[in-house]
């Protein structure tokens, strides 16, 4: 029988050994464990440490920071705990979770898993609407949520549920203050079964309405072992995750990851990012692992990065590929590689370039230890481009969601032989994957399969462009051509001239098969409320050919320019 506490440590003993990693990794069996009460109280009770901060928040704004140890945290989840018990939470009951990156976020969590409560994250940036479906869908007995947005429930209809704020009672709501009166000794009512649920994710809604992702009491916090092997954390590491609470990719690093290494937790809270200040404080405080998404690296980048002096040992990316430009300036500014992973809300990390490993600029990485993974054809095939696929049966990695949630309850998309992803890759002799595209957002142009990131690789690399997005434009003769929707940088304008320079710099990096024939400079890009941008929606609007949209700006073709070359074919 392997135990979560042997499979973490045979991991950090082959921290930089990928191949023994690989070969000899056991998940933990799936016996009885509540990862709040078997691993993080029994770490808050160790020697070294218990008194090693588990979560130190700094808040740019105030001037402040704030630390807690293992052991205190502990302990006022466990106050939590018996504060929520004493609302008639229990066992198998749903919390909506409303919060910023505020203590009171990492106690609610710890607490519900002790209790067995499902926790359902969600961002403080929904709209009223989009609460109400968290609520109906998620079947939401209880809240915990922030002062400023007690507002959004008002015609919710949530008058049958527990309401407690972090902030002023006011009527109907309990104040999450109540619980520092509660006891700080926990007892649970039971064991804890691996399949027990424990989150309830809401998808970001990328192409579609948001789906229901189920996870387990073993299948995140057990199953992120695997991503605190990609990450390359250690004990006593300072860790920052540049994430939003609500999103999966909060409680890959911002807690299971770092607790199950016995690192620290590093926030850093500011009313609006500012790429200098955030590397000012990763420098003073010593932060030594970093995990930032692309848009907060290419934002690192117009710095001037080897001016700020660091401690840090590991830098990762997630959430897109990463593109060789930016790779390139932080290894010249730090001498670090950027190390690209892949996974989604529905697992784990199951990819990745982990510490020790030959990274091949522009690849997301191999599989992690504990993941199949298929790179799979229409029909469920082994090909060399097709989509992520996961083995499951006797291969079934703990990381992966207990399946999609419907509205009857039941669960659907992780069962049978293949969990498939969606993403579709390319896989090299090597096993190295590289990120080709969504099944659905990548397209044919005149027979030729179109990749958007590949595109846009190329589009970012060109000095004006700060953020693109490829999509299909309907054409009549090659059924439809690449265009690029494109957000420049500060201080450039979206003239002629800087849309002639953009071209030009298209025609010398792609074949003529993969140009991109129409570039549209915009304002803004739509965006999910994680960051990623829609492309379903730039997708729409020029299937519709809709101009009155305020997302349209101002639209520049190839055939606008004549001093461009011409390729045999156009000519």
């Amino acid at each position: 029988m392997t135990t979560f506490q042997e499979a973490r440590a045979f991991l950090l003993h082959n921290r930089t050994d990928y191949e023994t990693a690989v070969r000899d990794f056991r998940w933990p069996d799936p016996v009885p464990f509540n990862w709040a009460l078997d691993w993080f109280d029994e770490l808050a009770k160790d020697a070294e440490a218990r008194d090693r901060p588990a979560l130190w928040i700094v808040d740019a704004a105030q001037d402040k920071q704030t630390k807690l140890s293992f052991a205190t945290l502990s302990k006022r989840s466990n106050q939590v705990a018996n504060f929520l018990r004493a609302q008639g939470l229990k066992r198998g009951d749903h919390l909506l979770l409303l919060l910023g990156n505020v203590v009171p976020l990492w106690e609610t969590m710890l607490a519900a898993m002790k209790l067995g409560v499902v926790v359902i994250p969600a961002t403080t940036l929904l709209t009223a609407e989009e609460l109400r479906d968290r609520l109906d869908r998620g079947k939401a007995k209880a809240v915990v949520a922030a002062e400023d947005q007690v507002a959004k429930f008002a015609s919710l209809g949530a008058e049958n549920i527990v309401r407690i704020v972090v902030g002023e009672a006011s009527d109907g709501w309990l104040a999450y203050d109540g619980a520092a009166k509660a006891s700080e000794g926990f007892a649970a009512d039971g064991p804890t079964k691996a399949d027990d649920p424990m989150l309830l994710y809401f998808t970001s809604g990328t192409t579609a309405k948001p789906k229901l992702v189920l996870h387990s009491q073993r299948s995140y916090p057990v199953g992120h072992l695997s991503t605190m092997y990609w990450i390359g954390l250690k004990p006593g590491d300072v860790h920052l995750n540049i994430s939003s609470p609500g999103w999966a990719k909060h409680a890959w690093s911002c807690l299971f990851a770092p607790w199950n290494a016995g690192a620290t937790v590093f926030v850093v809270n500011q009313p609006r990012f500012d790429a200098k200040a955030l590397l000012a404080t990763i420098g003073r405080c010593g932060v030594t692992t970093l995990c930032a998404p692309p848009t907060v690296w290419r934002l690192f980048i117009q710095e001037n990065l080897s001016a700020f002096k660091v401690a840090l040992r590991e830098v990762c990316g997630a959430g897109e590929p990463l593109n060789p430009e930016v790779i390139d300036q932080v290894q010249a500014a730090w001498g670090l590689t950027i190390r690209d992973g892949y996974g989604q809300t529905e697992t784990t990390a199951l990819a990745g370039n982990s510490p020790g490993q030959k990274i091949k600029v522009g690849s997301m990485g191999r599989p992690l230890p504990g993941y199949r993974v298929q790179v799979s054809d229409a029909d469920g095939h082994p090909a060399k481009e097709g989509e992520v696929a996961l083995l499951l049966g006797a291969d079934r990695p703990a990381g992966l969601m207990q399946g999609y949630q419907g509205d009857d309850g039941k669960l659907s998309g992780a069962e049978g032989q293949l969990y498939r992803s969606g993403d579709v890759v390319f896989a090299d002799d090597d096993g190295y994957l590289t990120f080709v595209g969504r099944s659905d957002d990548v397209f044919k142009s005149s027979d030729y399969r179109i990749s958007p990131f590949e595109l846009e690789s190329v589009l970012l690399e060109h000095e004006l462009v700060a953020e693109a997005a490829v999509v299909p434009s309907p054409d009549p003769i090659r059924l439809a051509i690449p265009k690029a929707f494109v957000l420049l940088t500060s201080g450039a304008e979206g003239t002629p001239e800087t849309a002639l320079s953009i071209f030009r710099h298209l025609h010398a990096r792609l074949a003529p098969f993969k140009r991109i024939r129409r570039l549209e400079i915009v304002t803004e890009l739509p965006k999910t409320i994680s960051g990623k941008i829609r492309r379903v929606q730039l997708r729409r609007l020029e299937r519709d050919d809709d101009r009155n949209d305020p997302l349209r700006g101002r639209e520049f073709r190839e055939e606008d320019f004549p001093e461009l070359p011409k390729t045999r074919s156009e000519t």
